[in-house]
């Protein structure tokens, strides 16, 4: 009538058995607490990198298609967050990553460089996709071919567009580089002297 469960012996051992401790510790001692602090050691300024690395606030800065794939970059499949970067702010004064995602031209250059002018120290840049990168197949006199001719880049994602990922990568690779305390690239308009003039003819 009754089918015996072959388990049985097996099943009644396991659930009867004593929880194991750790070696070093008694029945008394375990999860027991005493009121001694733990120690850390470690250097301020690799603790501020962690922090800084792990708390990027990037700039509202889409110019062209790849800003649709920045946009992508923070929604729920691929989820900016998980790198604490989903915080984009629309003042640069709030800001401490400019993403220069699409093409920039001529004209949006001095605009470009006074938003970067106005974000605080320390700051980063990173040039998303290949128009931002080297001009892209906009090879003409409107387009800046490559925004490190205005601003100091980063890091830079190839592709046409990148996709989410490609930007998910070179944002670790950038979290990669303020953690080891790398230093941000020389400034090309400082470095050569050139000043960019604004569309009213002021100089930036």
């Amino acid at each position: 009538m009754g089918v015996k469960n072959p388990w049985e012996p097996v099943q009644t051992y396991s659930n009867t058995q004593t929880p194991r401790l750790r070696r070093e510790l008694s029945v008394n001692q375990g999860h027991k607490k005493d009121g001694s602090f733990g120690i850390l050691t470690t250097q301020v300024n690799k603790l501020l990198d962690w922090s800084r690395s792990s708390s990027l606030w990037p700039a509202t800065f889409g110019l062209a298609c790849c800003a649709i794939e920045m946009m992508s970059a923070s929604a729920d499949r691929f989820d900016i967050a998980r790198f604490g970067a989903e915080v984009f702010r629309a003042s640069p004064r709030q800001a401490d990553l400019m993403i220069v995602a699409g093409r920039c031209s001529v004209k949006m250059a001095p605009i470009l460089r006074q938003i970067y002018d106005q974000m605080p120290e320390p700051k980063w840049v990173l040039s998303m996709g290949a128009c931002a990168s080297c001009g892209g197949v906009f090879n003409n006199y409107a387009i800046v071919q490559g925004v490190d001719k205005i601003v100091p880049v980063d890091v830079f994602v190839p592709g046409c567009p990148p996709t989410p990922d490609m930007l998910l990568f070179g944002l670790n690779e950038l979290q990669r580089k303020i953690r080891e305390h790398i230093p941000n690239p020389p400034d090309p308009l400082k470095d050569s002297g050139l000043k960019l003039v604004g569309p009213l003819g002021e100089e930036l």
